[in-house]
């Protein structure tokens, strides 16, 4: 009988087969799971450049788990697993390759997982295919999956739109394969494990779904790029690996990282995520008086604040922004950034008025 413990091992990389020791882990104890299981290559002999050297390809003990009945079969254990551990608002991520990744995506839906993304890695700097017999393999699929369909699960929209230059960040991600000195290199200098995933890929998963110090478990943590990246981004995190050199590895390497610095932790919050404050306690506070005219940007549409809050505009009388739609004709609006006021002979968006009132409120 497997023992469950009351507490979680957190911040430890713990050496071992990952179902059995997350049968450990209490029920509902984690906020996000991110899972790179061994893909099963099904590789056809030996790789060479064109030069004749040997291609260094992934073809590791752990990495070779059989048939396909076999491969489900270990795909169930450990997703059952997770599925167990993670909280009910938690999500998981999963990565993988054409070899494994569809697989993958049919037991997680099939245990009710609610996809919510897949997301294309897009590399930058992939390896060519030496052979010349099919296209560069210059991807890997990331799945996005809540525990439940309807799981309030944690995304921070706004700090990826503030990422990626102010636009709204997309589905698929171009990033370098892992290089240079991040590269992890064993004692004769090669690579210390073969498929290394880059800090970069890691940090817009923790960032994007998680917040400062919730817990993020990875079942095959390698040599611990997640538990890297937990630490830099004042997440915590747990690590299971099968392999103790890897083991060993990745705890050096976790502790060589100063944590970072709380203030510097914070993101950009999205909108939905800030406390709801009404039209009518600006008008409450004085900042929009009853009968003052609201213009949309050009001027050529208005509504006029009546004292409970409402408007009305266009025949119209309800919210900002039932009135805000019925002048335009259209099915909906966001009277928060529709709506004008003029302050010193130039039209403000209203929205600036109602930031105003969530400062005071952070502030009090």
């Amino acid at each position: 009988m497997t023992l469950v413990s009351t507490s979680l091992p957190i911040n430890q990389v713990l050496h071992g087969n990952c179902v059995e020791i997350m049968q450990t882990l209490p029920d509902n104890s984690v906020d996000l799971i991110f899972a790179d299981p061994p893909y099963n290559l099904q590789l056809g002999g030996e790789l060479h450049r064109p030069d004749n050297s040997k291609v260094d390809a992934v073809d590791n003990d752990w990495d070779q788990i059989g048939g396909f009945d076999e491969y489900d079969l270990f795909t169930c254990g450990w997703l059952e697993e997770a599925r167990r551990v993670l909280k009910e608002d938690g999500a998981l991520w999963t990565i993988g390759s054409y070899h494994n990744i569809f697989r993958v995506g049919t037991f997680l839906q099939d245990m009710g997982f609610w996809v919510l993304n897949d997301v294309i890695w897009r590399k930058s700097n992939p390896m060519p295919n030496f052979k010349g017999t099919r296209f560069t393999n210059a991807h890997e699929t990331l799945i996005w999956a809540a525990k439940h369909k309807t799981s309030k699960v944690t995304f921070n929209y706004a700090a990826m739109k503030s990422l990626n230059d102010g636009v709204q960040m997309r589905s698929d991600w171009t990033l370098p394969i892992c290089s240079g000195g991040e590269r992890l290199k064993a004692l004769d200098g090669r690579k210390a494990h073969p498929t290394q995933k880059p800090e970069a890929l890691l940090h817009r998963v923790l960032l994007s779904t998680t917040h400062p110090g919730q817990i993020v478990l990875d079942p095959f943590f390698g040599t611990g790029t997640t538990g890297a990246m937990a630490r830099k981004l004042g997440r915590k995190f747990i690590g299971i690996e099968a392999d103790a050199d890897y083991v060993t590895l990745a705890r050096q390497r976790i502790e060589a990282i100063s944590p970072g610095d709380a203030s510097a932790l914070q993101v950009t919050a999205s909108k939905r995520s800030l406390p709801r404050i009404p039209f009518g306690n600006v008008v409450e506070a004085g900042l929009i008086k009853p009968g003052d005219t609201l213009f949309c940007a050009q001027g050529r549409r208005t509504a006029r604040v009546r004292a409970d809050g409402s408007v009305t505009g266009g025949g119209e009388t309800g919210s900002i922004h039932q009135v805000g739609a019925a002048v335009q004709g259209a099915p909906s609006c966001n009277g928060w950034t529709f709506w004008h006021i003029r302050r010193n002979g130039t039209l403000m968006p209203i929205d600036v008025l109602r930031s105003r009132i969530r400062a005071e409120m952070e502030e009090a």
